[in-house]
C-alpha cells in the first residue's frame, strides 16, 4: 500500500487553512496544519514533508523568517517552499521570497487549479524519491545480507534479487522519464531542476545495479546516496 504524502499548510487564519484543505483535497494525500511559524517548525521536527505552503503575513515569526528557519535546518532544506501572499509590494517583495528559499511565489486570490497542479508536481517528486530510497535500502540490505553469511549466497539468490531490483527501478525511471517531459512542457525552472536532480540519483542508482551483475567483477561497490 503506498504511503501518502505530507503537505504542511502555515496560515494564522482558520479560514484560509480550510481553503486551502478544500483545493487540495482532491490530491488525496495527508494534509497537517499549522497555524504559526513556530507550530511548522515543531511539526517539522518530527515529519517528512513533501511541501510547504507558508503564508507570508503572519504574526510574530512571518513567512519569510519561517523559512529562514526551514532552510538552515539540514533535515528539511531541501523540502520546495510555496508562498502564499494576500499583499502585492512589487518585485522587490517577490524576490524577498524567492532568497529566503522559496520555489514558487503566489498571490491571494489565486487560482485553485494552477495552485493544485503546482503541489501535485512537487507530491510526485517526493513520490519517486520515496521510491528510489526504498529500492536503494532494500539492495543494500541485501548486499550486507551476503556479506554477513561469508559471500556463501547461492548465485541464484543474488541473480533474483537483482532482477526483481532492476525491474522496479525501470519502472521508477519510466514514471520519472514521463514526469520529466510533462515538465519540460508546462512547469517551472525549480521543479525541473528537482526532476533533474532525481534522474540523477536514478541514474547512479542504475550503475550500482549494473555494477552487481554477473561478469563485473564489482559485486561490493557502494551505492549512491539516494537524498
Amino acid at each position: 500500500m503506498v504511503q501518502k504524502a505530507k503537505i504542511l499548510l502555515v496560515d494564522d487564519r482558520p479560514e484560509n487553512l480550510l481553503a486551502l484543505e478544500a483545493i487540495l483535497s482532491a490530491l488525496d494525500q495527508t494534509l497537517v496544519r499549522a497555524s504559526s511559524g513556530e507550530e511548522a517548525l515543531k511539526a517539522l521536527l518530527t515529519d517528512d514533508f513533501a511541501v510547504i505552503l507558508l503564508d507570508v503575513q503572519m504574526p510574530g515569526m512571518d513567512g519569510f523568517e519561517t523559512a529562514a528557519h526551514i532552510k538552515r535546518r539540514e533535515r528539511t532544506r531541501d523540502i520546495p517552499i510555496i508562498f502564499l501572499t494576500a499583499i502585492n509590494h512589487g518585485p522587490h517583495h517577490t524576490f524577498r521570497g524567492y532568497a529566503a528559499g522559496a520555489v514558487d511565489y503566489i498571490s491571494k486570490p489565486f487560482d485553485p487549479w494552477v495552485l493544485r497542479a503546482k503541489v501535485s508536481v512537487f507530491v510526485e517528486l517526493y513520490m519517486k524519491n520515496c521510491q528510489l530510497r526504498e529500492q536503494a535500502a532494500l539492495l543494500r540490505l541485501q548486499l550486507e545480507s551476503g556479506q554477513g553469511r561469508g559471500g556463501a549466497a547461492t548465485p541464484q539468490e543474488p541473480a533474483g534479487l537483482l532482477a526483481e531490483l532492476s525491474a522496479r527501478l525501470a519502472a521508477v525511471e519510466e514514471q520519472a522519464e514521463a514526469l520529466t517531459k510533462q515538465l519540460d512542457e508546462s512547469a517551472d525552472a525549480a521543479a525541473i531542476a528537482t526532476a533533474a536532480h532525481l534522474e540523477r540519483k536514478l541514474t547512479g542508482l542504475r550503475r550500482a545495479l549494473d555494477a552487481l551483475e554477473p561478469g563485473t567483477g564489482s559485486g561490493a561497490s557502494p551505492l549512491p546516496s539516494p537524498s
